[in-house]
């Protein structure tokens, strides 16, 4: 069964044991991927709907910052709810060590000595660790440390 399949199965679930927030969030996923493929123009496959639930996740997150920031803690706990509901869509996250290795492996791979080597570094961590999601910011800042 394909993530697609998966979301709408689980919607229907939702609906059915009557959990609201669960239902809400489904639907805005449901209503996003619907967006994508309208502007794509035909169905997208399981990496674009991983890449799509990612960048939702990192919406949340940071709108549950700014909420932070602006002393709304209720609406930062209700996008965190919704970042959990989305994440059970994801794969495993990397673990601070997966990005570690793989940053290293990529800076002998590409023979990388400075910051200019940085996109490279970078496009071949983000290979090592395909499959996983991946904060392009933790492997970013792990490059850094290892450049500098």
């Amino acid at each position: 069964m394909g993530l697609k399949d998966q979301i709408l199965d689980d919607m229907k679930a939702a609906m059915r044991a009557q959990e609201k927030q669960k239902l809400s969030v489904l639907r805005m996923v449901k209503s996003t991927l619907m967006n994508k493929e309208i502007d794509k123009g035909e169905d997208l496959d399981e990496e674009e709907i991983l890449q799509m639930l990612n960048t939702l996740v990192k919406q949340r997150k940071d709108s549950a910052d700014q909420y932070s920031k602006g002393g709304r803690p209720e609406l930062a706990e209700a996008e965190m709810a919704e970042i959990e509901i989305i994440a059970e869509y994801l794969p495993a996250s990397a673990s601070s060590e997966d990005i570690e290795a793989a940053v290293a492996l990529a800076i002998s791979e590409s023979g990388a000595s400075t910051m200019k080597d940085m996109g490279s570094v970078m496009k071949l961590a983000r290979e090592k660790l395909s499959g996983k999601t991946v904060d392009g910011k933790a492997v970013s800042d792990a490059i850094r440390s290892k450049l500098s």
